[in-house]
């Protein structure tokens, strides 16, 4: 849990420190981060074909920040479940080349489908970058990282899920208004309902490590760490829409 924590607040902190520089650093971190995660995600999941489907899995992620980087503010990511549907038929296809009677047919389909989707949601970093709101400033990114920081730091506690998981939230929920009124003029129940949400999906990432029994290799311990970062951009993409536009 530990090394998997490390590699999601490193993955966290460049995703934040590229929105500072530029749109063009920002996509650049983001398609390293996608090809992390679909390199690990097979491994993860334990299943075989980890080749193909890593290959299925990164090529409609970058397909849709492709489509994030290119396309006008406000309709960043109008392609991403074209790039999400063809992603799953792809896993869908590889699955029928390896024929019947082959193992793991139907975890490999429904584990792969999952990355597919979950991978290609890290466009949505590139997708809020693009964003008239954040021309000149990165304030919104900022409000999420520290709250994603928060719940990555509370899902170390050696407590119960029931304990840490409605704790992790609620501490992301903190921690988003705290930085909005410190930092950046990002008002305080859009900066909490950010971190709540993003509070959330850390906390179910840590679910996913802990649940497991078998130890994870390192490319599998990459993918667990990168895969919620980048399930989050989108999330902070479409609540910055919603809650700041």
């Amino acid at each position: 849990m530990m090394m998997a924590a490390l590699v999601a607040a490193v993955a966290l902190i460049a995703v934040v420190g590229a929105s500072y520089v530029s749109l063009t650093v920002s996509a650049v971190v983001v398609v390293v981060l996608i090809l992390v995660a679909a390199f690990g995600w097979p491994h993860l999941l334990g299943v075989p074909a980890r080749k193909s489907q890593s290959t299925a899995i990164a090529l409609s992620a970058l397909a849709a920040s492709a489509a994030a980087y290119f396309s006008p503010s406000g309709a960043a990511l109008t392609w991403l479940p074209v790039a999400v549907a063809l992603g799953v038929g792809a896993i869908f296809l590889i699955q029928l080349i390896r024929g019947t009677g082959q193992s793991h047919r139907l975890e490999s389909t429904l584990g792969a489908s999952s990355g597919v989707l979950i991978v290609a949601l890290g466009a949505g970093w590139i997708a809020a970058e693009n964003l008239g709101l954040n021309a000149g400033t990165s304030g919104v990114t900022l409000v999420t990282g520290i709250s994603v920081l928060s719940a990555i730091a509370t899902a170390l506690l050696p407590w119960p899920d029931r304990m840490v998981g409605p704790l992790g939230v609620v501490l992301a929920a903190l921690a988003g208004p705290l930085c909005a009124l410190i930092f950046t003029d990002v008002e305080g129940l859009a900066a909490a309902i950010i971190g709540a949400v993003c509070g959330a999906v850390v906390m179910a990432g840590r679910r996913l490590v802990i649940s497991r029994d078998a130890p994870l290799n390192t490319a599998a311990v990459l993918a667990v760490g990168v895969a919620p970062i980048l399930g989050i951009g989108s999330l902070a993409y479409f609540l910055e829409r919603l809650l700041l536009s």
